[in-house]
């Protein structure tokens, strides 16, 4: 898989089974590019996963970790030895200091929406929907990303995940599809 596939568009996947008792892990890769992969290998297999930011009891370096509903280890495990892929850890979610954080933070300036995921900000016009900043991460192609969608709506600006080749595009890509989300009519 080359380093462009990373950003195609990823099926929708369904929220993770909270409730149905039967738990959550997490799988700590050793670095964010396998956390991407991981990501597209068991979205594309139709497990319900997440990807959040990893407890600090945890933490390895990587600020991205997989949730994932822990009664599929094995079999999760299993897909991700086909492609590869070996997770440093598989985690069960058995305390609350073990949770992962949301990645996602939403805050409300009246006229103007902001979503943060990861380090990158987003920030539209609620009532035009028109992107008004692109801002953080430090990874050289955010000021490409903001040049090219600052200015532009919701509707009309280039996803990020077409132009950007990095964390950070990644990252930013998040953000638009919740602020999407968010902003729907």
């Amino acid at each position: 898989m080359g380093f462009f596939n990373l950003f195609r568009k990823k099926p929708a996947t369904p929220d993770l089974p909270e409730s149905s008792g039967l738990g959550a892990g997490i799988l700590v890769f050793d670095n964010t590019s396998e956390v991407i992969r991981a990501e597209k290998v068991l979205q594309e297999a139709g497990w319900p996963i997440r990807v959040m930011g990893p407890p600090q009891e945890i933490q390895t370096g990587c600020d991205l970790v997989i949730e994932f509903p822990l009664v599929e280890k094995l079999r999760v495990r299993r897909a991700l030895e086909e492609a590869r892929l070996s997770p440093l850890q598989v985690v069960p979610v058995n305390c609350p200091l073990l949770k992962p954080v949301d990645l996602f933070h939403v805050k409300d300036f009246g006229a103007y929406l902001m979503v943060r995921a990861a380090n990158m900000k987003l920030t539209v016009d609620k009532a035009s929907r028109c992107i008004v900043n692109v801002s953080g991460g430090g990874c050289p192609d955010v000021p490409y990303l903001a040049q090219e969608m600052v200015g532009q709506t919701l509707e009309s600006a280039p996803l990020p995940r077409d132009i950007g080749h990095t964390l950070c595009g990644y990252a930013l890509q998040l953000a638009f599809e919740e602020m999407q989300r968010r902003c729907l009519p």
